[in-house]
């Protein structure tokens, strides 16, 4: 970090800094004699502190634990370090959310929120024990980015806005600051004080690569989760999600179907949760397949097990039945009755594979329904499923029953078409295109309605080959955008060698 920013930073009147209560806490985190009485003596003073702590536990986070009415109880069932530790982080939070009133700083705090949110219940899938500390480090880990919005608005702002990705913006803030937000935050971590292990998951918050260490671990992947909840838009989201599982399978172990039940995990204590932090963090829609689609695999889950369970006793008969119907529900949209994106991944690297060791073409459509949202907005979002589901029934009509078709998230589908050039694949598609533009696809006071669509694809055999199966979807997706730049309702292959639109 730069020495004329560090003493920017040290000299700012505005820089967030922690409240008297948090300071007294603080203080009584450094002193090994500290007990539950004198923590309880310091909480009672503020009684805004002392309702927040009688409401987080007897929230869902704390669910197992009988009902508390007085704050002695509720420190007593919570503990001595997750008393503090908690206390720190809603005494801050308080402060931090006060001096961050709206923009950049707005969505700061709640990614703040979200990560604490998503480090607690990492923390938990993984077996820590420090959970509260998880909560507490995942709240603090942007308070450098916080700064650096109160000491240089206008230039961190235009910084936050050019940057495309996490990694150019940490490439930039590095270059123009000396250091990354994340060095930053570890700084004042340090100049208020902190306890160390916090300077240190604040440090490490933004770190690509694993320490070794799981509770920094948890910090960084938490991030990367709470990023899913803010993403701008269905393109946004589907990159964020893919890396904050990467981040859960490569640095924490969680397979898909565990870093799943996790995202639903959050959704289900978001609301608790924000209120508790009192910030309105909203359930984006990209969101619910996922969600849903957990749940589903749960309940196929707990089935199977019962009927594990009843196998010996010659009972299994009756659920196996309902176990196949449910994994089938388990693989489908059930609106439009394509497979749901939660297949996608193994499906994709499977099919990307076998055209590997075939040497034979493999080719991937986007289709993108046009101004979907203004028949969502004109006539409803029964008229939109719809669309949909005759839309789906199109599709379905005119494929093979070889190439499968996935809901890719909203009005976005995604065709794999086997061994299938990228002539054969337009000829198709552009058959597909001219159906549908004559076929109605719902009917609104008595009048027939159109729809078209824009759809990219790309091609691995001939001329390109891809490296990998994500590689190939990128393209694709690519190709879509260009489409849409192009004037929409038409197929755009991706013309060899082009990096981007």
């Amino acid at each position: 970090m730069h020495s004329e920013l560090q003493a920017v930073l040290g000299h700012c009147r505005s820089l967030p800094s922690p409240p008297a209560i948090a300071l007294r806490i603080i203080d009584l985190a450094q002193q090994p004699d500290a007990d539950l009485d004198a923590t309880a003596h310091v909480i009672a003073k503020d009684s805004a502190l002392s309702a927040r702590m009688l409401r987080i536990a007897n929230s869902p986070l704390y669910a197992n634990r009988r009902h508390v009415s007085t704050l002695g109880q509720a420190l007593t069932l919570l503990g001595l370090n997750a008393t503090l530790s908690l206390a720190l982080g809603l005494s801050l939070s308080r402060n931090l959310r006060d001096t961050q009133p709206g923009g950049e700083q707005a969505t700061l705090w709640r990614r703040s929120v979200l990560a604490a949110m998503a480090a607690r219940l990492l923390g938990e899938e993984v077996g820590l024990a420090r959970l509260e500390e998880l909560m507490l480090a995942g709240l603090l880990q942007d308070i450098g980015a916080m700064a650096l919005l109160q000491v240089r608005p206008d230039a961190y702002r235009e910084l936050l806005r050019a940057a495309e990705g996490q990694d150019d913006r940490l490439r930039r803030e590095r270059e123009a600051l000396g250091g990354d937000h994340a060095e930053i935050g570890a700084w004042i971590a340090q100049l208020w004080n902190l306890p160390g292990y916090l300077q240190q998951s604040i440090r490490a918050s933004e770190s690509t690569s694993g320490d070794g260490n799981c509770f920094h671990d948890c910090i960084a992947t938490s991030g990367l989760l709470a990023d899913v909840w803010l993403a701008a838009d269905e393109r946004q989201a589907r990159n964020a999600r893919q890396l904050a599982m990467a981040a859960s399978r490569d640095r924490l172990g969680l397979d898909q179907a565990r870093f799943d039940a996790l995202v639903t995990r959050m959704s289900d204590a978001l609301p608790e949760v924000a209120a508790l932090f009192e910030v309105h963090i909203a359930q984006p829609e990209h969101l619910d397949a996922i969600v849903e689609h957990a749940r589903e695999l749960q309940l196929v889950r707990n089935l199977r097990e019962i009927q594990s369970g009843l196998r010996g006793s010659g009972q299994a008969n009756a659920t196996e039945a309902r176990v196949r119907e449910l994994e089938e529900l388990a693989l489908r949209d059930p609106l439009t009755g394509m497979y749901n994106r939660s297949q996608l991944e193994d499906m994709l690297e499977s099919e990307f594979k076998a055209s590997v060791q075939r040497d034979e073409p493999l080719t991937l459509v986007f289709i993108d329904l046009d101004d979907f949202k203004q028949v969502n907005d004109r006539h409803g979002h029964l008229v939109g499923d719809q669309v949909l589901s005759e839309f789906a029934q199109v599709l379905s009509r005119l494929l093979r029953r070889t190439d499968p078709v996935v809901r890719y998230g909203g009005e976005e589908f995604l065709v794999i078409l086997k061994n299938s050039s990228t002539d054969a694949a337009l000829a198709v598609i552009r058959r597909i295109l001219d159906e549908v533009s004559r076929t109605s696809m719902a009917m609104v006071g008595g009048a027939p309605l159109y729809v078209t669509f824009s759809a990219g694809l790309a091609t691995r055999g001939g001329q390109e080959r891809f490296e990998s199966a994500r590689d190939l979807l990128d393209a694709a997706d690519q190709a879509l955008y260009g489409a849409k730049r192009q004037g929409r309702n038409r197929v755009t292959p991706r013309a060899p060698g082009d990096t981007g639109f």
